[in-house]
């Protein structure tokens, strides 16, 4: 922000404050003081008080932005080909296109920052100070916020912002963008209506959640289904839908409200389909429980294969306490989980399904043995003529998925 910009946002400031408006009630009112203040400002310019203006609607829009929206952020919040934005210090201001980092021009002084974040947290109730020096939020558009500030970090806060892409919300649109076949993408559609529990894996940012909701679009028009998240990703176009996000605790170290609460509440509400955004701790438990018990459900969680991911869910319960062993658990795993689809990022940052495999329900040296559904050959997702094991759940539905996976891919 240039110093006559920065002056002209002061002077809005001051009028914002003088006449008791609030800018949140309508972004009108902040684009016509911005308007006059440019105005008055280019006029005092040509009387020689000051210096002018190069580009009057270019500072409208940056004294908008400034009190009303992100301020040098703004452009690549709505820039729809940036995907990402992190901020590592003043002058490591990046952003991600198709998944591919890349430097700014953006120069952010920490007064700065911890005034957008400030911004960005307002909404939420969520804090970051001294006493927790992490937050994660959701903004209003539905993106998220991720904050650490010193002395976790060695000098500068680090904040990271991974925008909402409202653009991707079917199986359809993932088959356009080259993410998996027609083939792979109607079995999926088959499982989701069949009520299979999925478990979607991958490395960060490889399109978990993109998936999620893809897959989740599928689903039969009268379920009513019930999301619990750390904080607000998922955006489900769904009739009947109840979302649920965590709580941190309050000054005093109360009012919590954790994950494992979250899954144990949901199964209260009625939920014809349970999805957990994300399983890292001991709701992983909770969850195999709910599935066990006739709740279909999806969730993500990070994995560098489909067998890892199995693996990590077998293991994950038994953070829930010494009580839990594997001898329940792995067991537990194999005959509640339908399939695992796992997603890849390359180093150009195109984003597909590498592998959709499905346990056999057999526990085989204390591992969930699996059959490989779907698999890259020569680069392109295809079927390996291996069949699920499983076929109640599709039979029940009046599917057949011998139909979609004996088809030429």
């Amino acid at each position: 922000m240039t110093d006559p910009v920065r002056t002209i946002a002061d002077r809005v400031r001051s009028r914002v404050l003088r006449d008791g408006v609030d800018l949140a009630d309508d972004d009108r009112i902040a684009a016509r003081y911005a308007r006059e203040e440019v105005r008055r400002y280019s006029e005092k310019a040509l009387a020689g008080a000051h210096r002018g203006l190069d580009d009057e609607s270019g500072a409208e829009r940056e004294v908008v932005a400034a009190l009303t929206g992100y301020g040098p952020l703004q452009p690549f919040f709505d820039d729809p080909s940036v995907e990402e934005i992190w901020i590592n210090g003043p002058t490591r201001v990046f952003v991600a296109r198709d998944g591919v980092a890349e430097l700014t021009t953006v120069v952010l002084g920490d007064r700065e920052v911890r005034e957008l974040v400030e911004r960005m947290l307002q909404h939420s109730g969520r804090r970051v100070d001294l006493s927790s020096p992490f937050v994660d939020a959701s903004l209003p558009d539905g993106s998220r916020l991720h904050v650490v500030i010193p002395d976790v970090t060695r000098r500068h806060w680090a904040v990271n912002i991974r925008k909402f892409q409202r653009g991707l919300r079917s199986l359809g649109q993932l088959v356009e963008l080259g993410s998996l076949t027609p083939q792979a993408a109607e079995f999926l559609r088959m499982s989701v209506l069949a009520g299979a529990n999925v478990l979607v894996s991958g490395a960060t940012h490889t399109g978990k959640t993109t998936m999620l909701n893809a897959m989740l679009a599928a689903i039969r028009p009268g379920e009513r289904v019930v999301t619990v998240e750390e904080t607000f990703e998922l955006d489900l176009d769904v009739r009947d839908v109840v979302a649920m996000q965590c709580r941190q605790p309050s000054l005093e170290g109360t009012g919590e409200i954790t994950l494992r609460r979250l899954v144990k509440e949901a199964l209260r509400m009625r939920p014809d389909r349970l999805v957990v955004g994300e399983v890292r701790e001991a709701e992983s438990l909770d969850l195999l429980i709910a599935l066990n018990s006739g709740v279909p459900g999806m969730c993500t969680i990070h994995a560098n294969s489909a067998a890892d991911a199995l693996t990590k869910l077998c293991t994950l319960p038994l953070l829930a306490g010494r009580n839990i062993d594997s001898a329940f658990v792995v067991p537990t795993v194999a005959g509640a989980i339908d399939l695992v689809v796992h997603l890849a990022i390359d180093r150009h940052g195109r984003r597909r399904v590498e592998q959709i495999s499905t346990p056999t329900g057999r526990v085989v040296d204390g591992l969930v043995e699996t059959a490989l559904l779907f698999a890259l050959r020569d680069g392109r997702l295809a079927a390996t003529g291996a069949r699920p094991t499983r076929l109640a759940k599709y039979r029940q539905a009046g599917l057949d998925p011998d139909a979609v996976l004996g088809a030429v891919a």
